[in-house]
């Protein structure tokens, strides 16, 4: 007979929970995506991370390798937004000596090198079309082809990541849509910082600790409440690694034993004096918070939900949708 749990409440193995702390916030949100990740992280399945640049893709499918039965085995990443175009098949696929100028020795490509673990295919609707079917063909057969040479049978776990949505550019012909969909089995969307700022003031007591260390600051360091409050104003468009920077930019700065507005970047103080009322603004996090109220009074239960809200359950999925909350 199953258990029915609480809303908020995430039972981890405990070898799971060192693992899963490198995801730092307690968020619905950030909760959300650690739920689907502990569904994946057992599985073989091919799974696409998309989301801005910056909101945690890399760590998440870090994570989701290190839950896996894969975890001992080799972790290699690609940035296919890095590679030149002319030589990222050999890259990824490897090539024989001979099979073209300039090709004095053999090499197995990095795909081949991660026989047996993961390959994290970063920013990859960088992909040129040649090179997608190929990665069709590893996905479908676990063959890679090697050029000048023969197919060769390799077992990988694909996962990949794209800051853009990669359905666009599927409708825009840059994208193999058979592909898409190998890639999509298991799509989980990274949200903005803006959508959970809840989780700002874990994240910088995080780079706080880390950069005390990385720097040798022996004191110890804290936010003051200005600027914890300006932290939490800001709209962080560059995510989490903005944050990042911030923090290791006011340690630098500071040599007191709490980081002041003073020692914050003047984009942040800029944001915190404006004062600025932005309707647009105002009306999403009221539409945002309404949603939650639904989901949290009807236990999850979508038509409850959208009876409660007096609207359509297919416009309930939109709004879902239009806030990430899915």
């Amino acid at each position: 007979m199953s258990v029915p749990l609480e809303e908020k409440t995430i039972f981890l193995a405990p070898s799971f929970e060192p693992v899963l702390q490198r995801m730092v916030g307690d968020s619905r949100p950030l909760r959300e995506i650690k739920k689907q990740i502990l569904r994946v992280a057992r599985t073989d399945v091919t799974v696409l991370l998309q989301g801005e640049s910056g909101t945690g893709k890399e760590i998440a499918a870090e994570v989701i390798h290190g839950l896996s039965r894969r975890a001992q085995g080799p972790w290699v990443r690609i940035n296919c937004g890095a590679i030149p175009e002319l030589l990222l098949e050999s890259e990824l696929f490897g090539h024989e000596r001979g099979a073209y100028t300039g090709a004095f020795t053999s090499y197995r490509g990095k795909i081949r090198m991660a026989h047996g673990g993961t390959v994290l295919l970063d920013e990859i609707s960088a992909l040129s079309l040649a090179a997608q079917v190929k990665l069709l063909r590893l996905i479908q057969e676990g063959e890679v082809e090697p050029l000048g040479s023969c197919p060769v049978t390799v077992d990988v776990r694909i996962i990949a990541t794209s800051n853009t949505d990669l359905w666009s550019c599927v409708r825009s012909g840059t994208f193999r849509e058979d592909l898409y969909y190998r890639l999509a089995v298991m799509p989980i969307e990274l949200p903005p910082l803006r959508e959970r700022k809840e989780d700002v003031p874990a994240l910088a007591e995080h780079f706080i600790r880390r950069f005390r260390r990385d720097l040798g600051v022996p004191r110890p360091v804290c936010l003051t409440r200005e600027s914890l409050e300006a932290l939490l104003r800001y709209d962080w468009p560059g995510n989490v690694r903005e944050l990042e920077n911030v923090i290791q930019h006011a340690m630098l700065a500071e040599d007191e034993d709490a980081i002041r507005l003073e020692s914050l970047p003047r984009r942040v103080l800029e944001a915190r004096s404006s004062g600025s009322f932005s309707l647009r603004d105002r009306l999403r996090e009221l539409e945002r918070g309404l949603l939650l109220e639904a989901l949290e009074r009807s236990h999850g239960v979508k038509q409850r939900a959208a009876d409660w809200l007096c609207i359509d359950p297919r416009n309930l999925s939109y709004f879902l949708k239009k806030h990430r909350l899915q």
